[in-house]
């Protein structure tokens, strides 16, 4: 099976503290892998190193065989527009664009708009119907599927989400996972998430507990 991301030995610190040190991961294709760990482990900031948004101090980042490290800011964002998604707590969605438009971003940022694939995400999500709706007319379980969307339209090879359900009650969180889920696996992305919650992290195909000295399976 191939291999979509590689951790090794990966360090970062704040000064002189440890955020975490030497975590070796790897995430193969299609594979959906939960992260866990106390509050303060750097979870979330594990995440942005994945993506090439947060530096490093030591090992190495590779997505798809490439060594994000080596690469030079721009060609970082560039390997993030074609290859990678995100989906975070916070929503995110831009509150004076319709659903549609804030779903179709990805794409207009690639230079491929396609107004069909867009229609067809938002029905997969669930959200059919309401592309003209603005963020303010929708709720919040909605709009972590608009987020949803938004993450995998461009059909990215990781997607990467940090407590999507955080924000969420018990049974609209269900849902936004079933959507999360039954996407990532429809377009064979991995898919890394970083959460609190043991329900979502039960239905992974792994968890891993971060800690400061490590991950441990």
């Amino acid at each position: 099976m191939s291999t979509t991301l590689v951790l090794r030995n990966l360090s970062k610190r704040y000064g002189d503290t440890p955020v975490f040190t030497d975590v070796n991961l790897e995430v193969a294709a299609g594979e959906f892998v939960a992260i866990v760990g106390e509050s303060g482990v750097g979870k979330s900031t594990l995440l942005n190193c994945m993506a090439g948004l947060d530096a490093w101090d030591s090992g190495s980042v590779e997505l798809e065989g490439q060594d994000v490290g080596a690469l030079s800011d721009d060609a970082r964002a560039l390997l993030r527009r074609h290859k990678v998604g995100f989906v975070f707590q916070a929503f995110h969605v831009l509150p004076h664009l319709d659903v549609a438009q804030n779903v179709a971003l990805p794409l207009l940022l690639l230079g491929t708009p396609d107004d069909a694939r867009v229609a067809a995400m938002l029905d997969a999500v669930g959200l059919a119907g309401l592309g003209a709706r603005l963020p303010q007319q929708l709720s919040g379980g909605q709009l972590q599927r608009v987020a949803i969307a938004r993450a995998l339209v461009h059909r990215p090879r990781l997607l990467l989400a940090d407590e999507p359900t955080g924000n969420l009650d018990p049974t609209t969180a269900e849902r936004v996972m079933d959507a999360l889920i039954a996407q990532t696996r429809a377009h064979g992305a991995s898919l890394v998430l970083v959460t609190h919650s043991e329900s979502a992290a039960a239905r992974a195909d792994r968890v891993v507990r971060l800690r400061a000295d490590g991950v441990y399976a």
